[in-house]
């Protein structure tokens, strides 16, 4: 009887034990903890926000509430890593959520470890667990808000301020009339002579602008003016601020980085680790749309630069470049490099390039001068914290409150020219 048992027990405790272990798995803890939650925020903004959102479908599923909806915990890192190898696996969960999104490739994050994959968890989860805010202006599809803006916009300032000189040039060609008809009208009255004297005053209003001190001060004005503008010209030579040209594709970065809150670095990949923030590629921008917008004529534009079909969802092989429009010139004998910027220097893009995410059509923003470049050197501050390389400076600057860029050298000529 015990030998019959015995092997129906071992089975009966293996199936328990693997029971056990998956589940484990499955309910590994997600942490609450707000320094894990902060990480996986930085994360998810960087690097899943372009394609996800907590509590709202975009171009890949809402992540509130994937820690139940996947097989395992396991599988969600396996999934982040991988995608395309759960896929070939056969796996029917995710073989469905392929074909869901119309066969997409998600973006493989292999280098994550464990610990990044569960504070991203641990965001997603305290981000879903969070009530619904109340719902503000909504974001057409064009960028644009439903409430229209408070501010004026320098067209209107200017019109309202031509309208005000056209009103005060009325009013004194009509008081000029009102003179003109009061004094018809006293002529025909009976005056003294001291009445006379004021009614036929040799000052008249043709008098004035003859005098020579009307023309001194007009003709002072004119030349002051005139002198003014030539210096502000001489000023603005190889000054491109506000250059706005048109681009071979209609990119809104107010619909994209402001309404979609795509991260920068998302698209502009050699930021945080070359000279240039490079043209973005293409293919970034197919990451979303081979399911977005696909009858627009600006993404057709796209499908046409890099030979890409979408009855057949493949591609050509006939490409051609896309023209785009370079708008920061720097001149050749100046050197800027973006990741000493943005990686080292923790600088936001908007210090230089201004609000990126409310600009329908980007333009340049700052002077981009090497008096505005030295004047940056002298206010910001070195983030010295963490970095050992700065130890030796922090001592022989110890007596100042904040050791500035132009205190290691921000000022040097050779920095930016050599």
């Amino acid at each position: 009887m015990m030998k019959h048992c015995l092997p129906a027990l071992a089975k009966f405790l293996t199936s328990l034990i693997l029971i056990l272990f998956s589940l484990s798995t499955f309910a590994q803890e997600i942490s609450k903890d707000a320094a894990v939650i902060k990480v996986g925020e930085e994360l998810f903004n960087g690097n899943c926000k372009s394609c996800h959102r907590v509590k709202q479908k975009l171009v890949g599923p809402a992540l509130a509430g994937v820690e139940d909806r996947a097989p395992s915990i396991q599988w969600i890192k396996s999934w982040i890593r991988n995608s395309a190898k759960v896929v070939a696996s056969g796996d029917a969960y995710a073989v469905a959520l392929y074909n869901e999104y119309n066969k997409s490739q998600m973006t493989a994050f292999n280098s994550y470890t464990d610990d990044q994959i569960m504070s991203i968890l641990a965001y997603v989860k305290a981000e879903a667990d969070k009530p619904e805010a109340p719902k503000g202006p909504q974001v057409t599809a064009d960028g644009g808000g439903a409430e229209t803006g408070a501010s004026i916009s320098s067209t209107y300032l200017n019109a309202i301020v031509i309208g005000m000189v056209l009103i005060l040039v009325l009013l004194v060609i009509i008081l000029a009339l009102i003179i003109s008809a009061l004094k018809k009208y006293l002529d025909q009255k009976e005056l003294s002579d001291e009445e006379k004297e004021v009614v036929h005053s040799p000052i008249t209003v043709t008098t004035f602008f003859q005098s020579k001190g009307f023309i001194f001060v007009v003709v002072f004005l004119v030349a002051s003016i005139s002198f003014k503008t030539v210096i502000d010209g001489l000023y603005t030579v190889g000054i491109q601020q506000g250059y706005q040209p048109k681009q071979p594709i209609a990119f809104s970065h107010k619909l994209h980085a402001g309404a979609y809150e795509i991260n920068c670095k998302y698209c502009h990949t050699g930021v945080m680790k070359g000279k240039q923030a490079n043209i973005p590629s293409p293919n970034i921008c197919m990451n979303c749309h081979t399911q977005i917008k696909q009858d627009s004529p600006e993404i057709q534009k796209i499908y046409a630069a890099i030979g890409y079909d979408v009855k057949t969802a493949s591609y050509t092989g006939k490409q051609k470049p896309i023209e785009w429009v370079r708008i920061h010139n720097l001149p050749d004998l100046a050197y800027f490099n973006h990741a000493q910027h943005v990686n080292v220097g923790q600088v936001e893009c908007q210090t230089c390039h201004g609000p990126i995410q409310e600009m329908e059509v980007v333009k340049q923003y700052s002077l981009l001068t090497m008096g505005w470049c030295v004047d940056c050197h002298r206010k910001t501050d070195v983030n010295t914290k963490g970095n050992a390389y700065y130890d030796k400076l922090i001592e022989l600057h110890n007596s100042k409150k904040a050791m500035k860029v132009e205190d290691i050298g921000g000022l040097e000529c050779a920095k930016c020219h050599y």
